[in-house]
């Protein structure tokens, strides 16, 4: 599922738990106008940081994921005011509770073939 996704916009303010795919499908409208909501996915934390729900539109529906850390927090920065755009690695970053903003994925190495 998250292998398929076009965009993952990420919510730079917090968002109340208890919300469900009817909620935090509302708050998207805002990005609907600037991203095609068709296999993207949209990333809500909570105020102290150690819930996430992503909300991934597929074309029959809605799917929500719902990850909550043992302890710890995501390293994320609630601060911007638009939503943050990030690549499928950096969403398994910040699944992974590592601070997705200051890793970078390395080079695939250049084969070159000899015979």
């Amino acid at each position: 599922m998250i292998d398929i996704l076009d965009s993952i916009f990420v919510c730079t303010h917090w968002v109340d738990m208890r919300k469900s795919i009817d909620g935090l499908s509302m708050l998207i409208s805002d990005c609907s106008q600037t991203a095609s909501l068709s296999s993207s996915a949209f990333v809500f934390i909570n105020r102290a940081k150690d819930k996430i729900k992503i909300l991934v539109k597929e074309s029959n529906g809605y799917c929500l994921l719902y990850k909550r850390l043992d302890r710890g927090c995501f390293k994320i920065n609630l601060t911007a005011t638009i939503p943050l755009v990030i690549t499928k690695q950096q969403l398994r970053w910040l699944l992974d509770g590592l601070d997705y903003s200051a890793l970078k994925p390395l080079k695939s190495p250049a084969y070159t073939i000899t015979f």
